[in-house]
């Protein structure tokens, strides 16, 4: 119907149509608000009711069992049976009361965008998993003893060791007094120090220039040059992030712009990291989906990435394309073949091209190799070599793990100069990235070196995550791939599988009859009888009728063998019963 109502606008006079465009867009916009925010009203009543019901039946000298049999008997229908009325589902404690008419802000008085944004890494089988962890804690009965979380790349929260070097920078540089100490090696003081000459005061508790501390930055381009075998990086083009993330929402917020009255679209992958569904939901902008092809490793074809675009040009303006390498959720690593055919077509239809490169320093698979962007668009030339590119790299991943730290920073090339001011004046009224991540970025991209006194220690501790992480990349590939049912492609890079499951009708038809798409209910099943929490494919994106599921391979090597066992028992289980 969107469709149609574009072609009548067209065909209205020329000074008018892009007001006709843009009022048909709002209602419709509307249109699909008003249906959000009726299914949320929905699901509030009936949460209302459901604690009505269960008030009335239940005394108040339940014993601590009693009492988690009842509010497992609230998240269930007859039989057990779970109940998912949204995928936004769970979001709210049920405890919660329906808001009333003498509150100011209501379910349908709030941006509706926040209503429709999803992020599905920590969704409703998060949530449960965090309640059964509190079930298990009170003594309630399981068949397992333990919450093994695959669903999200916490490295330390899954047993990596932080590594000395980053933490004894951080000591240095927030508490000064220990520079006196004898404990801590020299190469790590003189970069403590470096680091406090650049903060004003002599603190890390002063603000920084809002793009992050000058020295940290001018490491950073030093770091980018030596990985690019000598390419040039400008450190006044480096910024300094609370993670990858926000540099990733500023870059989205700045593209958000109508033009010629359609809505701002951005090209993801599918399967892609839900950061940028839930970002582009939230900014009310357009998610334009292009195909990984999963029978070739997840590569990505010019075709694919052209039809996409052409199909959405119809609806609204692909502004830029966001490439994810090595692959979140799928673990490819691309060629440099691939990556050069996605920059001519990058400059070929004018779009912002975003490199999500953040897990280069995990590459396991003896035949790939990392590219970076850039270095790839330098070495192809003109006009390629001028191509606009933003891209992204974290603390929190690599051999460093350092998720709660918040550092990373992005490399913005070839913007208008007039649109980079602009960029960085709306980064300044966020005044700065935190200093902690700051200090991180440095430790990232500023290690010890051959003959200082801290190399040897830091060597053998990156060495050694690494090699693990290659390790258990090869062990979650073998043994799923032994499963029925199961297609699995090999983890090249980065921290996860996503293998490819074929779930029997009987299970489909389970799985529709509780309202649940069919990897969700293979997710929950595993979830409540094995303590195994994965991330179903359905939150990424996947091809109609094909269905998956993301774990991390972060577990220690001892726990991953148990998921794994646990695994292996639940699905020769699960098949039995539904095939």
């Amino acid at each position: 119907m969107f469709k149609n109502r574009k072609i009548m606008s067209r065909m209205l006079i020329k000074p008018a149509a892009a007001t006709v465009t843009a009022a048909l867009q709002q209602q419709q916009q509307r249109q699909q608000q008003q249906c959000v925010i009726r299914r949320w009203k929905s699901f509030l009543q009936s949460n209302n009711a459901a604690r009505r019901a269960a008030k009335s039946t239940t005394t108040t000298t339940m014993t601590t069992s009693t009492a988690a049999a009842a509010a497992t008997s609230q998240r269930h229908g007859k039989g057990g049976d779970f109940i998912q009325p949204l995928d936004v589902r769970r979001s709210f404690s049920t405890s919660h009361k329906m808001p009333s008419s003498s509150k100011a802000l209501q379910i349908n008085n709030i941006n509706p965008n926040f209503i429709a944004m999803e992020y599905a890494v920590r969704g409703p089988l998060v949530i449960r998993a965090g309640e059964i962890e509190k079930e298990l804690a009170k003594g309630v009965k399981k068949p397992f003893d333990q919450v093994i979380r695959a669903n999200i790349g916490d490295c330390h929260a899954m047993g990596q060791p932080p590594l000395t070097f980053l933490r004894q920078l951080m000591a240095l540089t927030f508490e000064t007094r220990l520079l006196d100490s004898p404990d801590y090696p020299e190469d790590v003081k003189k970069r403590a120090c470096a680091i406090l000459d650049g903060c004003q005061g002599q603190s890390v508790g002063s603000y920084t220039d809002s793009a992050g501390l000058e020295v940290v930055r001018r490491q950073v381009a030093q770091y980018i040059e030596r990985r690019d075998g000598g390419i040039a990086s400008d450190w006044q083009n480096i910024y300094l992030t609370a993670g990858a993330s926000p540099g990733i929402k500023s870059i989205l917020a700045m593209i958000n712009s109508v033009v010629d009255g359609k809505p701002p679209g951005v090209m993801v992958p599918i399967p892609q990291y839900p950061l940028y569904s839930a970002t582009i939901s939230e900014y009310g902008m357009t998610k334009v989906d292009y195909y990984l092809e999963e029978e070739t490793g997840w590569s990505l074809g010019r075709k694919e990435l052209q039809r996409s675009f052409d199909a959405a040009k119809k609806t609204c303006n692909p502004r830029a394309l966001v490439v994810i390498n090595p692959g979140n959720p799928t673990g490819q690593v691309l060629t440099r073949e691939n990556i050069e055919e996605i920059i001519k077509f990058a400059h070929d239809n004018k779009v912002l091209l975003l490199a999500d490169e953040v897990y280069q320093d995990n590459v396991y698979d003896k035949n790939s190799k990392f590219w970076s962007f850039k270095k790839v668009a330098y070495e192809m030339g003109e006009p390629y070599r001028s191509q606009e590119l933003v891209s992204f790299l974290s603390t929190s991943k690599g051999y460093l793990g350092e998720c709660g730290i918040r550092g990373g920073y992005m490399e913005v090339l070839n913007l208008d100069p007039k649109v980079k001011a602009m960029l960085t004046k709306s980064i300044t009224a966020a005044l700065c990235s935190t200093t902690a991540g700051q200090v991180a970025v440095s430790a990232l991209v500023n290690p010890p070196q051959p003959g200082e006194p801290s190399y040897e220690l830091f060597k053998k501790e990156r060495d050694a995550i690494l090699a693990a992480l290659k390790e258990r990349a090869e062990l979650v590939h073998k043994t799923l791939s032994s499963f029925e049912g199961y297609k699995v492609n090999p983890v090249q890079g980065a921290m996860y599988v996503f293998p490819q499951i074929e779930i029997p009708p009987k299970a489909v038809e389970a799985a529709k009859a509780k309202g649940m798409a069919p990897d969700v209910f293979y997710a929950f099943e595993l979830l409540e009888t094995s303590g195994i929490c994965i991330v179903p494919g359905s939150g990424f994106g996947q091809q109609p009728g094909t269905w998956h599921f993301r774990s991390t391979i972060l577990p220690q090597t001892d726990k991953l063998k148990l998921m794994m066992e646990k695994f292996r028992v639940f699905h020769a289980e699960f098949m039995k019963k539904y095939k």
